[in-house]
């Protein structure tokens, strides 16, 4: 009686073996590192890493390990190495071609490493680094969906041989018709465009009103926020930030944490840019409806550009920065719409002028009445003007830019360019220190509380309090062991609820001893006593663990950041303390004490 067969104690031992490896990474701790990784996105090969490594020992400091990590050169150093010159020279060095950053890396032996095991990581509040919430741009996310609207409404019912003019005033696009026979052909063309717009007769009889409906614009809203978060986390990752947090929060924002990172300010600026490029043709006659006039950058003569875009940012999959006789350039791949619009545009325009438009939005702040008010720019200037020599599809490249500037701006059109504009409106950075003492803190809350309960058990069911505890360890070792293999992030509200969950482990089994009690107070054997504690406390356990656990995904599915930390933890922990308390306890209980002719039980 009381006896498990092997099989089980196989798996109970099993899984008991991979909680402790898969938690044995968070053993070693952190050391300052520098990741460095290609500005196109190339992984590195070992002749690369040593490349690098000769770069740093030239500079005087040798790195502890050197290692390739997903395509990426990772250079570890002692604690306490001072990385700021080190980083600055790799900069100065190999700043055209990589992204090179400065870390935290754990310090793993290589066999380790090389198994793939990793240890969990630690949000912003434990390690220290930049938050940064962003406000998207909500009404420009629209306004740039009607200008789309508008142009293809103008081709279509050029393309109908339909006389017209099409106007567009904030979210309203007006069609103003030539011929008022041509009202009903010309709704026609526009509904083929899109169904789903609103189409209403104008006052004068021979024009149309269109807008977008509610939920277009829901839609549209929404695609911006989701297209950002992507292109800011393309853009996070390819400035080399380990373990980067993007996400959306509330309606219009997106929150980016960045931990180990303590210089906002270059990070800054690439994750708020919102430069892009435009390709237009010069319109040399400057009589063509919709063209107008765009200046040129400081020194250079402005130009008339047709209205039709040939090419955008949105249609660039791949930007690289180099130079061409001494100059910046970046080499530029469109995807195939793009690609066959340049080369129809080619085929019809060898030896005329084609301009390359760059924009760029900023939000400035202005002192109105003593009040911080904030209005937002559009920079439109032209940073090229070339010739077309000759047919080319969806490679080619792009000069007049700035030194310096060339790099970025590859970084930025390679990452994506942002559905609509995006300004800062909150930004803290956490120190190491701080978060190092936040860590200290949430520890030692756990492992007072932990001291504590096993002490009272010890005293209170001696024996059986000591297998408690056992489980009760192997608990917190499986919840470390969970975060480490999902790389779910370990926060200060996290370590409450890992708190929480050892006295929730712990009730579990406090449960189950109480009913072996009554039933041996109740002149049940030995044996019997065991048996009838878990099968009758396993009802309760599972009703008061299931609720709780109901609550932790409610939690995890509503709550923000912080909240979910919590509910990660909680959710993790309520798992792990269900097979610890029942099934590890029990597999304890049993080898102990099964099988074998009791009178009492140290209980």
């Amino acid at each position: 009686m009381n006896r498990y067969p092997s099989w089980l104690n196989i798996l109970v031992l099993t899984v008991l073996v991979a909680g402790c490896l898969l938690a044995l990474p968070n053993m070693y701790g952190s050391v300052p590192a520098i990741q460095i990784a290609d500005n196109n996105g190339t992984a590195y090969d070992e002749s690369r890493l040593q490349e690098y490594v000769q770069a740093v020992q030239e500079s005087g400091v040798t790195p502890e390990a050197a290692f390739i990590q997903d395509g990426r050169v990772v250079l570890r150093f002692d604690e306490g190495t001072n990385l700021t010159p080190v980083g600055d020279g790799l900069k100065t060095r190999y700043g055209r071609v990589a992204n090179v950053a400065q870390t935290l890396a754990p310090k793993l032996p290589a066999w380790v490493r090389e198994a793939g095991l990793s240890p969990m990581s630690l949000g912003l509040d434990l390690r220290g680094g930049v938050y940064v919430l962003l406000e998207v741009d909500m009404n420009t996310a629209v306004e740039t969906r009607m200008s789309l609207y508008q142009q293809s409404f103008d081709d279509s019912l050029r393309d109908a041989k339909i006389r017209h003019r099409v106007d567009l005033n904030d979210r309203l696009i007006t069609i103003r018709l030539t011929n008022v026979d041509d009202l009903e052909a010309a709704r026609a063309v526009v509904q083929r465009v899109d169904t789903d717009v609103l189409v209403s007769d104008g006052t004068d009889g021979k024009s149309l009103n269109v807008r977008m409906s509610d939920a277009q614009i829901d839609a549209r809203q929404d695609f911006a926020i989701e297209q950002n978060i992507t292109t800011l986390r393309n853009r996070v990752n390819q400035l080399g930030v380990a373990e980067p947090l993007v996400q959306r929060q509330g309606v219009d924002r997106i929150v980016v944490q960045l931990p180990g990172v303590q210089d906002p300010n270059e990070i800054n600026k690439i994750l708020t840019a919102t430069a892009t490029l435009q390709f237009r043709m010069v319109d040399q006659s400057e009589t063509e409806p919709g063209s107008r006039r765009y200046p040129g950058r400081p020194g250079e003569q402005s130009q008339v550009l047709k209205r039709k875009v040939i090419a955008s940012g949105d249609q660039i999959i791949d930007a690289a920065s180099g130079t061409s006789e001494g100059r910046p350039i970046v080499s530029i791949t469109l995807d195939s719409a793009g690609g066959e619009s340049m080369l129809q545009t080619t085929l019809e325009n060898l030896g005329k002028p084609m301009s390359t438009v760059f924009i760029e939005t900023r939000r400035e702040a202005i002192n109105v009445g003593g009040e911080i008010e904030y209005r937002d720019t559009k920079t439109e200037e032209i940073i090229n003007t070339a010739t077309i020599q000759g047919v080319f599809k969806n490679r080619f490249q792009i000069s007049g830019l700035r030194p310096g500037e060339a790099h970025d701006l590859a970084l930025l059109l390679r990452a994506g360019a942002l559905a609509a504009p995006v300004f800062k409106i909150d930004e803290r950075t956490i120190g190491p220190s701080l978060g190092q003492d936040n860590i200290d803190r949430g520890f030692n809350a756990i492992k007072i509380g932990f001291l504590a309960v096993i002490v009272f058990m010890v005293l209170y069911y001696r024996v059986f309090g000591l297998i408690a505890n056992v489980a009760l360890l192997s608990n917190l070792v499986f919840i470390v062991a969970m975060l480490s293999f999902l790389q779910a992030s370990l926060t200060l509200p996290g370590m409450a609820g890992i708190v929480l969950t050892v006295g929730m482990a712990v009730d579990a089994n406090v449960l189950i001893f109480e009913r072996i009690r009554e039933e041996l107070a109740a002149g049940a054997g030995p044996q019997a006593a065991i048996n009838s504690g878990y099968e009758k406390a396993l009802s309760s356990i599972a009703d008061a663990n299931i609720t709780t656990l109901i609550a932790a995904v409610v939690l995890f599915g509503v709550g923000t950041g912080p909240i979910k930390g919590f509910a990660i933890t909680l959710m993790l922990g309520i798992i792990t303390s269900m097979f610890t308390a029942i099934i590890g306890t029990r597999a304890i209980v049993n080898l102990s004490f099964g099988g074998r002719k009791l009178t009492s039980l140290p209980v």
